[in-house]
């Protein structure tokens, strides 16, 4: 449906329409606050796509949807379903569009190759950078944008380093990845190139990668044994392009987020100044607490109806989630709308999703959250914004929330 279509049909339909774009800093949507609260599995329309969705707000009803089969992400495609931006930003051989057990047999190569261990080896990788990145904004002065010196570096040098990307192709695809997460109709044509273009890349990157495999996660994935197979060129060429985007673009708008949010707040900075032990605590609270994003993701459909919430969702309606609203429920979270570094044995926060597509590279983005924010307070020890915090600039285009500039002074 084009943006007149649909702005008509609006005109003629009470349903409420995702996304309600809420550009006040990082306070969460009143709208979609009111939706948890009076009606937490409800129909609504979306900005592109055929049809309605289904969009679910509370955090049981959230992991219902994200982890019952009876909700299949394998069922989009060919589908023009419903949406927040232009185009599906997900590929046909992607595994966010896969269900089990085709989505274990691509995910385990993954696993078995992109672990724990081999991430926290590049902590010290990690740590260095963010001296050198700190030394260039000390030798800087203040004041300094720590979007430019910190956050908008150090996620994409991450994952290039465990991929082995060669570092001049590095911002070509950094301007590619964020011109894909546009929500408006007027970037559809530089989304759809900035997709070809990195799908072009990938497909030559993983071809010579199989050709004469290195030591990289790329080339581990190309030889890494699936069954009695190997991954697909077309699943290895997505898997790595899927893996440079989502490997860095969340964590690079995580790290301005919430430095913004601690220097905003700052009775937790001092707190967490005072015990600095309690870091990755804290950045949990922190990913919970903070709305990381415009409207919702990528959807499923329902393979038969579906009781849930006092509705029934039919089958082959699209439903929708928001982990945002489930991150702050009060009937998951005592106190949900506190920041609070010492909950008691919380509810594991959604922010890296829930269930079998749960985020491949978690573990990769907390430790350069835990290194990025560690290394930067330990730094300055007096860090604050440069300019009073209603003048800070946000986007308002991208489906991701974070400041454009983050400018803070020492």
């Amino acid at each position: 449906m084009n943006v007149e279509a649909h702005d008509r049909a609006a005109e003629a339909d009470p349903r409420p329409t995702c996304p309600f774009r809420h550009d006040v800093a990082l306070e969460p949507d009143p709208a979609m606050t009111r939706m948890r609260d009076e009606a937490p599995v409800v129909r609504v329309r979306m900005p592109y796509g055929e049809g309605e969705a289904w969009l679910v707000t509370r955090y049981e009803e959230v992991r219902t949807v994200t982890s019952d089969r009876r909700f299949s992400r394998a069922a989009l495609i060919g589908r023009d379903f419903p949406r927040i931006t232009p185009a599906p930003i997900a590929q046909p051989e992607a595994i966010n569009l896969m269900d089990p057990p085709a989505l274990n047999r691509v995910r385990k190569p993954v696993v078995k190759a992109f672990t724990t261990p081999q991430v926290e080896a590049l902590r010290p990788w990690a740590r260095r950078t963010v001296d050198t990145l700190l030394d260039t904004m000390v030798e800087h002065g203040p004041p300094a944008d720590v979007a430019e010196h910190l956050a908008n570096r150090l996620p994409l040098m991450a994952i290039c380093e465990l991929l082995e990307i060669p570092e001049p192709d590095r911002p070509r695809l950094r301007r590619w990845a964020a011109a894909m997460m546009s929500m408006s109709a007027a970037d559809r044509v530089a989304a759809a190139e900035a997709k070809a273009g990195l799908r072009a890349y990938f497909d030559e990157l993983t071809a010579a990668r199989r050709r004469a495999p290195g030591t990289d996660l790329i080339s581990a994935l190309a030889t890494t044994p699936v069954g009695d197979d190997v991954l697909t060129d077309g699943e290895l060429s997505v898997l790595a392009m899927l893996l440079t985007v989502t490997g860095h673009d969340t964590t690079t708008y995580d790290i301005s987020n919430i430095i913004y949010t601690l220097l905003t707040h700052p009775d937790h900075l001092a707190r967490l100044r005072a015990r600095p032990e309690s870091l990755p605590q804290a950045v949990e609270e922190l990913l919970r607490f903070i709305p990381f994003r415009q409207g919702v993701g990528i959807p499923r459909v329902a393979l038969e109806d579906v009781e849930l919430g006092g509705v029934t969702i039919k089958a082959g309606d699209a439903v929708h989630v928001s982990y945002l609203t489930a991150n702050r429920d009060e009937l998951a979270y005592e106190r949900p709308d506190e920041l609070d570094f010492d909950r008691v044995d919380p509810a594991p926060h959604l922010a890296f999703g829930h269930g079998s597509h749960h985020c491949l590279g978690s573990h990769l983005a907390r430790m350069v959250l835990q290194v990025a924010v560690g290394g930067l307070l330990a730094r300055f020890p007096d860090l604050r914004l440069a300019v009073p915090a209603e003048e800070v600039r946000w986007n308002t285009v991208s489906i991701w929330r974070y400041p454009l500039t983050l400018p803070v002074t020492w």
